[in-house]
């Protein structure tokens, strides 16, 4: 599947789009501020989480469905703000949504925000897999059919 906005939640399509009319020079700037918002853990939510291994950084998913719409939880060290910034991105842009959703959303959108241009081949691959770890998990926590 082909990254395509129009295949992004709304929040994740405005996450999007305002990376991807950034200049170069102020992206890094934005995922900071992306990497502040990944939102603390829960209490308790440690040992749900899974450990994403393709990350180079120790990165951690866990989904509920709360009411039907995907609540994602991430854990990521402080001193790990490309990783953080892609939990931020994230959260912000699938929380809330249905799972069909965030199912519908190609694991390369993020060459729709032109990332790589500030982010090496190697942290984006990390991103994929968060994200293919996170859909999963969606898939897993869907009721099953009939």
């Amino acid at each position: 599947m082909s990254a395509e906005l129009s295949n992004l939640p709304p929040k994740l399509q405005s996450v999007v789009q305002t990376l991807a009319s950034a200049p170069k020079a102020f992206k890094t700037e934005l995922l900071l501020e992306y990497a502040k918002k990944m939102p603390p853990l829960p209490e308790g939510m440690q040992g749900k989480l899974e450990q994403v291994h393709e990350c180079t950084t120790p990165f951690y998913v866990h989904v509920e469905l709360e009411d039907g719409r995907v609540v994602p939880y991430f854990d990521a060290p402080k001193e790990a703000p490309t990783v953080r910034a892609f939990a931020g991105m994230l959260a912000e842009g699938l929380s809330g949504y249905s799972p069909e959703e965030v199912l519908k959303v190609p694991e390369d959108f993020y060459t729709l925000a032109k990332l790589e241009e500030v982010i090496t081949p190697l942290r984006l691959r990390g991103l994929q897999a968060v994200l293919t770890r996170l859909k999963r998990q969606v898939r897993e926590a869907m009721p099953t059919q009939g």
